[in-house]
């Protein structure tokens, strides 16, 4: 088993790797296992919120799988508003978030691997979706202007950047006064074990990396977001992912069946709302 990276370079590294080599071969998960409880494609979406209207809704290629939850189903989006998708991957919510707002509305989506950025632009291409962009950039420093987003969604993302506060300054900064935070992630309800915070392949697989539940919300708010609240909470199902997590399962059972139950107790999924309130800080843009 690798020993968890310990440099932020290091650790993007890695998640870049990772998830350019599924953005290359369509595979699905977070991560390179199925360490959010998913299989194909299409199942785990539905097991995390997505409907059949939604699977069908997307171009084909969009669904890697790698969500946790469903933003998009309640975001409220209206029509004609602006929408940034933190770690848009293939563009599968991008593509459902430009349906919501519409013609007269605008999606925005950044990945920092250009593997996915170039799968989700030709996504977009193919399915014609003239009002939706993706822009290859870090969620810490966002290429996106301040006060000009109407609503941010994730999914089972920001679990993944080394400075989680960094990411929330970020988001407040480019949405507008009044604009809503809907996201889905993974965040701990107690400590990992030791095994598994050192795993790097439980880091890229949105486990080792997630910040304990009451963190996750009080980060929100010191970084100036209000109503922050968790709107759904989901148990995840590890059972398959012990395997593909490093962990070699042909020996130590006993060992084995202990970190299973652990990581059944230990992460949940959680969708997570926020406004921003005020007049917002002027910052210099960024395109």
């Amino acid at each position: 088993m690798k020993t968890k990276p310990t440099s932020e370079k290091t650790i993007k590294d890695e998640i870049r790797n990772s998830y350019g080599t599924i953005a290359r071969t369509g595979g699905s998960c977070c991560g390179p296992a199925p360490s959010c409880g998913c299989s194909a494609a299409s199942d785990a979406s539905r097991k995390v919120g997505y409907s059949d209207d939604d699977l069908s809704a997307a171009p084909d290629g969009a669904n890697l799988g790698l969500g946790c939850g469903n933003p998009v189903a309640i975001a409220s989006l209206r029509q004609g508003e602006t929408v940034l998708d933190l770690g848009s991957g293939g563009g599968f919510d991008a593509f459902l978030a430009a349906k919501k707002v519409g013609p007269a509305g605008r999606v925005i989506g950044v990945d920092m691997t250009p593997e996915m950025i170039e799968r989700a632009r030709a996504n977009a291409k193919r399915g014609g979706y003239s009002n939706v962009e993706f822009r290859l950039g870090e969620i810490e420093n966002l290429p996106v202007d301040d006060n000009s987003v109407d609503v941010i969604i994730s999914n089972c993302v920001i679990n993944l950047a080394p400075d989680k506060g960094r990411v929330f300054a970020e988001a407040l900064r480019v949405l507008k006064p009044g604009g809503r935070f809907m996201v889905s992630d993974t965040v701990m309800i107690r400590p990992l074990p030791e095994a598994i915070q050192k795993s790097v392949a439980a880091y890229v697989g949105c486990i080792s990396g997630a910040l304990m539940k009451e963190e996750y919300l009080s980060m929100l708010r010191a970084a100036g977001f209000a109503k922050a609240e968790i709107v759904k909470d989901s148990p995840i199902d590890f059972a398959s992912a012990i395997r593909d997590l490093g962990f070699p399962t042909d020996k130590n059972p006993a060992e084995l069946a202990e970190i299973s139950e652990a990581l059944q107790d230990s992460i949940t999924s959680i969708t997570v709302a926020a406004v921003k309130e005020g007049a917002g800080r002027k910052n210099a843009k960024r395109n």
